[in-house]
């Protein structure tokens, strides 16, 4: 009579138990799904059961995100029953979608940012178009009447600085000479004075060499031209300098 009496009792608290062991299980299986949902924009169990039956999660519109809830749904079912996932490995993985979600939504926004600057720089470029601007060259254009426009840059400051005008046919139309020229941006405009009379209209070239006492300064030579239209490309904003073509809008030095 021991042993019958006994029996029973066992068998209940094994029931009883393996009941509590499959709540458990149920209410941990129950709360993974309602963060699967929450991280694919669904409802919790507790607020979507009026939304269908069947309560599966919505599909990620994120592929990576979609992959990694796939790999990582596969690895809670196929893991081994005597050795299983702890809630820190689970939180840790969990963490780290996070956080590649969070770098790819900051890229989009400084990706965004870097758009609306370069729409902002071509509106501030628009405003060049009609002017003349000063790029890297030699060339310079005296017209019928005026002065042709150019210019030069120092990398020092120089001393001397003699700028020559130079015709087609390679002599010297005309020399200039200025003293204590400082470093940087320098215009130079020609007005066609080079003798007895004013030199004929046309494409003239520009000549610079400047010195610090006896020592050699870079100068570069700078032509002026006019900037016909604003090109929006994938490597930036352009500008059309009509003869000269398509420069970008970094080469440009001066405006005048």
């Amino acid at each position: 009579m021991s042993v019958s009496a006994v029996t029973p009792v066992k068998s209940a608290t094994a029931n009883a138990s393996a009941a509590t062991g499959n709540a458990a299980a149920s209410a941990g299986s129950k709360a993974f799904d309602d963060i699967l949902r929450q991280m694919r924009g669904g409802e919790t169990s507790a607020t979507g059961a009026a939304g269908g039956a069947s309560g599966s999660p919505k599909a990620s519109d994120d592929p990576t995100e979609d992959r990694f809830l796939k790999l990582l749904v596969a690895q809670m079912r196929n893991q081994d029953p005597l050795n299983p996932l702890d809630n820190a490995q689970v939180t840790s993985q969990l963490a780290q979608i996070n956080t590649v979600k969070g770098i790819d939504r900051l890229n989009t926004a400084l990706q965004k940012l870097v758009d609306r600057g370069e729409s902002g720089t071509a509106t501030e470029a628009a405003a060049m178009v009609g002017r003349r601007v000063l790029v890297e060259g030699s060339t310079m254009d005296l017209p019928e009447e005026g002065a042709a426009q150019a210019g030069f840059e120092l990398a020092a400051p120089a001393s001397s600085v003699k700028i020559e005008v130079v015709g087609r046919n390679g002599a010297v139309v005309d020399t200039r000479t200025l003293t204590n020229v400082p470093a940087g941006l320098q215009t130079f405009e020609w007005d066609g004075d080079g003798g007895a009379s004013r030199a004929a209209a046309g494409t003239y070239s520009l000549r610079v060499t400047a010195a610090s006492g006896s020592e050699p300064v870079q100068a570069t030579t700078l032509t002026a031209a006019p900037v016909r239209a604003v090109i929006r490309g994938t490597d930036g904003v352009s500008l059309q300098l009509g003869a000269l073509g398509v420069k970008p809008l970094n080469e440009v030095r001066g405006i005048l």
